[in-house]
């Protein structure tokens, strides 16, 4: 995608009866950027996160990506195909889910959805089937594969959905809050199934989300948007480095001190036995602080704590941090 926008026209909306009524009669329209000149490359096996709230444009993006909506402007070339223009080409080696919309048929059972599928996608009887008993393993779907689609649940629909988009043995994958909804336990069954298919099968894969666990358990890059920007395009580790500072060191004496600081550091006492190290991870290795605890005190159990990813990302947000700059330079070796 290279400055990639989207405009909607959306209708204005005035205030009492009368405002109504001439909005009926004249509607005024203002136009909104869902995506305001988004630029990226996503290489071939690679599984990326692409993270924003609500409203960020994130679906905007999927949807052309996938051919259903046409930008306002801006390249996207995907695999050498324009999307919206070599359609019936270019979506035979796609899958796409979207976690709010099944593109399995409402009243049949599971099972002759996914037979439906392999003479649409040509795909031959004996690599359909091959593919099919795998997924139907991975994803433990026996006990309603013989079930009408109207029956599902979300789960059981949601894995359903994530098996039809990869029978056709796609190239790219583009996964739209494939966990929305989901318990602990579909979550998980979900995220083994996308590690699998990206691992064993080197699918390439865009996954958008809310929860962050399914960032951090399957994505090494993700890209952060908000309000059609993208704010961030890069590893989680680097993202973890640049923009998480306060961890924490969590110990936990063998005895009681009566003085347990340690020069340029403020801890905070929990009872007799514990306290808290705040410190700025980006200026002090935690080995080094660990190493004077243990010269200092007898410890009974230390923990370092880093702030979760959920923390990281919301002041992203409200501090409209413009990410994609180059970290700053660092001093020293």
């Amino acid at each position: 995608m290279k400055n990639v926008y989207k405009l909607f026209r959306v209708a204005k909306r005035r205030a009492g009866l009368w405002g109504s009524l001439q909005g009926l009669v004249r509607p005024e329209y203002r136009e909104v950027r869902a995506v305001d000149g988004v630029s990226f490359t996503l290489e071939r096996g690679e599984l990326v996160g692409y993270l924003g709230p609500n409203g960020a444009g994130k679906s905007t993006t999927i949807k052309m990506l996938t051919g259903l909506l046409v930008p306002s402007g801006g390249e996207v070339v995907v695999n050498g195909f324009v999307p919206w223009r070599d359609r019936a080409r270019y979506v035979a080696r796609i899958g796409a889910v979207f976690g709010q919309r099944t593109t399995l048929w409402w009243d049949l059972p599971v099972i002759e959805s996914f037979e439906l599928l392999q003479p649409m996608y040509r795909v031959p009887r004996e690599r359909f089937r091959r593919s099919l008993d795998e997924f139907i393993g991975l994803l433990d779907m026996e006990e309603f594969i013989h079930t009408p689609v109207r029956s599902l649940s979300l789960g059981q629909r949601m894995r359903a959905d994530l098996c039809a988009a990869l029978l056709h043995e796609p190239e790219l994958v583009f996964l739209d809050e494939p966990t929305i909804g989901l318990d602990v336990v579909a979550k998980e069954r979900i995220r083994q199934f996308i590690r699998h298919i990206h691992r064993e099968r080197g699918v390439t894969v865009l996954l958008t989300t809310h929860d962050l666990s399914d960032v951090e358990r399957l994505c090494e890059r993700l890209m952060i948007l908000d309000h059609g920007k993208l704010l961030y395009d890069g590893s989680l580790a680097d993202l973890n480095h640049r923009f998480e500072s306060d961890w924490q060191i969590v110990v936990t004496f063998e005895e009681p001190y009566a003085d347990i600081s340690l020069p340029g550091f403020a801890p905070v006492r929990q009872g007799d036995l514990r306290a808290v190290y705040p410190f700025d991870h980006r200026r002090v290795a935690s080995a080094d602080l660990i190493q004077q605890l243990l010269q200092r005190y007898r410890i009974a159990d230390l923990e370092v704590r880093r702030p979760p990813l959920e923390e990281t990302i919301r002041r992203i947000y409200e501090e409209r941090l413009l990410l994609a700059a180059p970290p700053p330079a660092r001093v020293g070796m």
